[in-house]
């Protein structure tokens, strides 16, 4: 078994904290020793997700809109917490039937998740990650993004331009010398929890990654070398 990375001197911000991957990242993270903080739209989805974690900062937050981030960002640089890392696991995912069933509201509907998410936590925390002495940001992306299919273009498309953000993230990361920061895409076909295993005992679910193996490669950026680690898509191990 791997040793668990020693993260004691690090706080980590995870958007979107209260799915299933967030709170397989929140414990990961915990029992390495880094301070988290939790956010989510929803204060009382946050507290049933997370509540069992005494040490993590709950933080409600409509990460769709850049001044509420901004606002986020300034409160806890007040309060002395300036985050090491950003964890973004905000998503979903929307499809439809071939290119003409790519309907805008989909559309809109990922681009706002995913993408507009992205953008705002990263624009109000760069200079947090720039300073930090192991600065990591981290998405998670998908398979479709190397095979769309034209059922799920419009995700196929948001994830792609996600990944776009993250590497020029990386490139303003690169520009620091010496370089600490580092941006990683972490790449899945989809994420796999007990629930869904509950839920369907019959499926075998092949390709798709625990969130528990999602989350201990998140915990593991931390100890990697930020120049090799810059920029790259990685896959879960698991």
């Amino acid at each position: 078994m791997t040793p668990s990375p020693d993260l004691s001197r690090l706080t980590v911000l995870i958007a979107g904290a209260s799915s299933q991957a967030g709170i397989a990242t929140a414990e990961a993270l915990t029992s390495a020793g880094a301070r988290v903080i939790a956010v989510g739209s929803d204060a009382t989805r946050l507290q049933r997700a997370l509540g069992h974690l005494e040490s993590v900062d709950l933080r409600a937050c409509d990460l769709t809109d850049f001044q509420a981030v901004q606002a986020l960002a300034e409160e806890l640089r007040t309060g002395g917490t300036a985050p090491d890392g950003l964890i973004h696991l905000v998503g979903g995912w929307r499809g439809g039937a071939g290119i003409a069933g790519q309907s805008d509201d989909d559309y809109e509907f990922l681009h706002r998740s995913v993408l507009t998410t992205l953008r705002n936590t990263s624009r109000a925390f760069i200079g947090d990650l720039t300073r930090s002495p192991q600065g990591r940001l981290a998405i998670v992306s998908a398979t479709a993004v190397d095979s769309p299919t034209a059922g799920n273009a419009s995700y196929a498309a948001i994830k792609a331009a996600a990944e776009t953000w993250v590497r020029a993230v990386a490139q303003e990361f690169a520009a620091v010398e010496p370089q600490r920061g580092a941006a990683a895409i972490v790449v899945v076909k989809a994420l796999l929890d007990d629930a869904m295993r509950a839920e369907h005992p019959e499926r075998r679910f092949p390709g798709y990654t625990d969130v528990r193996d999602l989350a201990a490669t998140m915990a593991g950026l931390f100890e990697r070398d930020p120049a090799d680690l810059n920029g790259l898509r990685l896959h879960p191990a698991g």
